[in-house]
């Protein structure tokens, strides 16, 4: 009896102990998005999906806290300087404006962003190659010469793109900027209107009418939100819009060239396990993604008023299929 009552003392003092060493190595992740849109979620789902794969399990070691802005640049601001309260062992910062009042917010937590354009010129990192303090991440700069190779083989003919952008967002300003270098490169002209909120998407993109041959969106977080609006306007007025997100195919768009957000987050969970396991964001390089997947909308086309060739079509990795 004696012997039986020792070994089950023995046993939960081993099950006290590996329970206090669990507790110890126990992680905690904040997560920050600016807005809820198909792509930042996919972002936030990789990043949760690669942490459990290489052992950081929610509701086992790991704690993951996640708040969206919805779109509002001063809730992100109360959001990051709740998180840096909590004192997480890292943050995760989805786009450019949360990337942005996170690292005013931080100074001693390890920030990882992702889905961020233009990291160097959002003065987040001192460069790509050594960020230089406790931030770094996944960029995803746009490839949009590849984007305007893609609009010009289906609109040969079209001499003016229009855009919707947010001119409040350096992300957007950044992809704006090059957009209308390369245009002009092409002897092609950029037609541009501005919505700072989800509500002016709509109003901007009406501006285009009959200003524009096309419409190409960019990953702004603000128009992407809203993109409904800007297929609406494009359906009405047979203004083929294309898109740098793919996710905004499954929306209604013509084509994209773009890449896996999804397989974004899982990168850009790679690099928070790297910190969690002690690696310093100072001397670890801004990430990018190389790979780009091709969606195609036929029925969307046909509702702007172009027909996609089948050539075209063939090489789509994915053909949507939503016919109204």
């Amino acid at each position: 009896m004696a012997k039986r009552t020792l070994r089950t003392l023995l046993g939960a003092s081993l099950l006290a102990a590996a329970s206090l060493v669990q507790a110890q190595d126990a992680k905690t992740v904040a997560i920050t998005q600016i807005v809820e849109h198909p792509a930042l979620d996919a972002v936030y789902q990789g990043v949760k999906d690669q942490l459990a794969e290489q052992g950081y399990k929610e509701g086992e070691n790991l704690t993951v806290m996640h708040e969206s802005a919805q779109g509002n640049s001063a809730i992100a601001s109360q959001i990051a300087r709740k998180f840096v309260g909590e004192s997480p062992d890292v943050i995760v910062a989805i786009a450019t404006p949360s990337a942005q009042t996170v690292a005013a917010a931080a100074r001693e937590i390890p920030v990882v962003f992702s889905a961020v354009t233009d990291p160097v010129g959002a003065k987040l990192v001192q460069s790509l190659e050594a960020p230089g303090a406790n931030i770094t991440g996944v960029s995803d700069m746009l490839p949009i010469d590849k984007h305007l190779d893609m609009l010009q083989r289906v609109m040969p003919n079209a001499k003016r793109i229009g855009t919707v952008y947010n001119p409040g967002e350096a992300n957007a300003v950044s992809l704006v900027n090059m957009l209308e270098e390369r245009l002009a490169e092409r002897g092609l002209e950029l037609v541009k209107a501005a919505a700072t909120k989800t509500s002016e998407v709509l109003g901007a993109a009406r501006s285009l009418v009959g200003e524009a041959d096309a419409i190409y969106l960019t990953t702004d977080n603000t128009v992407i939100s809203a993109a409904e609006a800007v297929i609406s306007v494009g359906e009405r007025a047979d203004i083929p819009v294309f898109a740098a997100d793919t996710a905004t195919v499954e929306r209604g768009a013509v084509a994209a060239l773009g890449f896996n957000y999804y397989e974004h987050g899982r990168q850009t969970g790679k690099m928070v396990a790297r910190v969690l396991e002690g690696a310093e964001t100072a001397t670890m390089p801004v990430e990018t993604m190389d790979t780009l997947d091709l969606f195609v909308n036929p029925a969307a086309a046909e509702r702007m008023g172009i027909t996609l060739s089948e050539d075209f079509v063939k090489e789509a990795k994915e053909v949507v299929k939503n016919d109204k």
